[in-house]
C-alpha cells in the first residue's frame, strides 16, 4: 500500500495536523475571518502548517483561503489557527461592516477549490 497520492505528495490524515482535535480552542471563527500574523511569528519556533499559515498571512487571509493554499479542510485549519491566535502568533482583523462582493466570490471560489 502506498503512502502517497498519484499527484506524489504525501498523505498526511488530518487528525495528525490537529493533534486528534476536532474543535478550535477559539470560538467564532468562520470562512470569512480575516487574519494577519502578529509581527514576531515569523520568528517563532512554529512547525508545518503553523508556519505555513504565519507565512501566508503576512498580508491578510481567510480561513478559506488558507484551506485552500493549504489543501486542508476547513476543520483544520479552524483548529490550527485558532491555536496560533492563543499563542498570540494570528490576530484577527477586525473588519467593520460588511463584506464586499469581491470578498465574498473570492471566499466562495476558495470553498470550491477545497
Amino acid at each position: 500500500m502506498s503512502l502517497h497520492a498519484a499527484s506524489d505528495d504525501p498523505i498526511v490524515r488530518p487528525f495528525m495536523l490537529t493533534g486528534g482535535r476536532t474543535q478550535p480552542m477559539h470560538d467564532g471563527l468562520r470562512i470569512e475571518t480575516q487574519l494577519y500574523a502578529a509581527p514576531a511569528a515569523l520568528s517563532a519556533p512554529l512547525r508545518f502548517e503553523a508556519r505555513r499559515i504565519v507565512e501566508l498571512c503576512q498580508a491578510p487571509r481567510s480561513i478559506a483561503d488558507l484551506a485552500s493554499a493549504l489543501r486542508v479542510p476547513l476543520g483544520v485549519v479552524r483548529v490550527i489557527v485558532a491555536d496560533l491566535i492563543t499563542e498570540g502568533f494570528v490576530l484577527v482583523d477586525q473588519v467593520p461592516g460588511e463584506l464586499s462582493t469581491m470578498l465574498i466570490e473570492r471566499i466562495r471560489d476558495r470553498v470550491r477549490a477545497i
